[in-house]
């Protein structure tokens, strides 16, 4: 995610951002089958519904005939330009800032801090009682931050606040913390605890973290020697992670299924789908990072492919993705269809299975793919800026 720390005057890949499409696809009665041919908003109560002889039950049905019109992210309630507008104007009052964590100089090295929280993705946790894994979650954004320039996590903060402490459920929240800590080879240093009554609705709460990590000045990422040629490599998601909630919940709404029912055609049901931990790639990326060839590192959060890859290279050079270059987790390919979110509005959302992306040498890709952890190569640098296909 962007963040707001105030770092040293470093020199910083600049952070492009682009406009989401005007242009929105809608649930025409034609792109489905279970559909009538009628434009007309029809209201009725679907069961289930014969087509070629097969009968369909109602978790199978993905669109809804009232509702014609595909979902974005800023129908859900978040508009990622406005936060980029936030970003540079807070740019202009603390220059520095824009890379994924904040650095700070000590000695012969660089403080590296982020600081993040879990969004909507609380409002799941709530609704189908898993807590334990939610602090996994919490550590994950501000790690997987931090790393992107190289540093080494070195402690974590955290921040509870609930209207009544509920003991035993706030255990449960802080020993994901913990593990997500072990995760990450580093120490949960302390944290905050805030009971606040009438604040939040009862049994909810809300979290955020803080992590800081250090990095040699000689060895910092910041992806000022990307060239074209150089190539992207992909590491997997576990699924959602933690951003794109608010439009997940709108699509949970629109479809009707519940958390309980089954990820259409999956043996997981949709909340086991949506509260996979976030995956923490600390010791997989600082093993990568030690034996040479990487030159950026974009941590797939929110604004996706879009906004994430373009904020680590040098201004004149863009990604080209190859499309179909991985595998894209099943919960994408459910959300895109009971939402009739266009495929863009997809990519600019969500990480679509792959929740970091490494900017490297031909070497140290081909270094990379031969090793046994699952890495996908999905692009190259080209001349040009921002995010294109083929």
């Amino acid at each position: 995610m962007n963040t707001t720390t105030v770092g040293a005057s470093l020199e910083l890949s600049r952070y492009t951002v682009r406009p989401s499409s005007k242009n929105r696809d809608t649930f025409s009665a034609k792109s489905c089958e279970f559909c009538c041919l009628s434009r007309k908003h029809t209201s009725f109560t679907l069961n289930s519904k014969k087509l070629g002889g097969k009968k369909y039950p109602k978790s199978e049905i993905s669109c809804v005939t009232n509702q014609t019109e595909g979902l974005t992210y800023k129908d859900a309630g978040v508009d990622i330009d406005a936060g980029s507008e936030l970003v540079r104007r807070i740019a202009k009052m603390a220059p520095g800032i824009g890379g994924f964590g904040g650095l700070f100089p000590l000695g012969d090295s660089y403080l590296v801090a982020g600081t993040d929280g879990v969004g909507t993705k609380l409002k799941l946790a709530f609704e189908t009682g898993i807590h334990d894994t939610i602090g996994i979650d919490l550590v994950a954004m501000s790690v997987n931050d931090i790393i992107t320039s190289g540093a080494k996590p070195l402690f974590f903060l955290d921040y509870y606040a609930t209207s009544r402490l509920d003991v035993d459920l706030a255990e449960k929240v802080i020993k994901g913390i913990v593990d997500g800590c072990q995760q990450s080879d580093c120490a949960l240093l302390g944290g905050e605890t805030a009971e606040m009554p009438d604040f939040y609705a009862n049994g909810e709460y809300d979290l955020s973290g803080f992590a800081v990590g250090i990095v040699k000045r000689e060895l910092v990422i910041n992806g000022k020697n990307i060239s074209v040629g150089d190539v992207l490599i992909g590491l997997p998601s576990s699924g959602v992670h933690s951003n794109g909630f608010s439009l997940v919940r709108r699509v949970l709404a629109r479809s009707g299924l519940s958390l309980k029912d089954k990820l259409p055609g999956e043996s997981v049901t949709l909340g086991e789908a949506l509260m996979a931990p976030t995956v923490i790639y600390v010791k997989q990326v600082l093993d990568i990072i030690s034996k040479g060839g990487i030159k950026g590192i974009a941590h797939i959060t929110g604004g996706g492919f879009t906004d994430n890859i373009p904020r680590v290279f040098p201004q004149g050079l863009g990604a080209l993705v190859y499309n179909n270059s991985w595998p894209v987790p099943p919960i994408f390919n459910w959300i895109q269809k009971a939402g009739g979110i266009e495929e863009g509005e997809m990519k600019r959302t969500f990480n679509m299975g792959i929740g970091m992306v490494l900017v490297v040498t031909k070497e140290a890709a081909e270094r990379i793919l031969n090793e046994g952890d699952t890495a996908y190569r999905i692009g190259e640098v080209v001349v040009g800026d921002g995010v294109s296909y083929q």
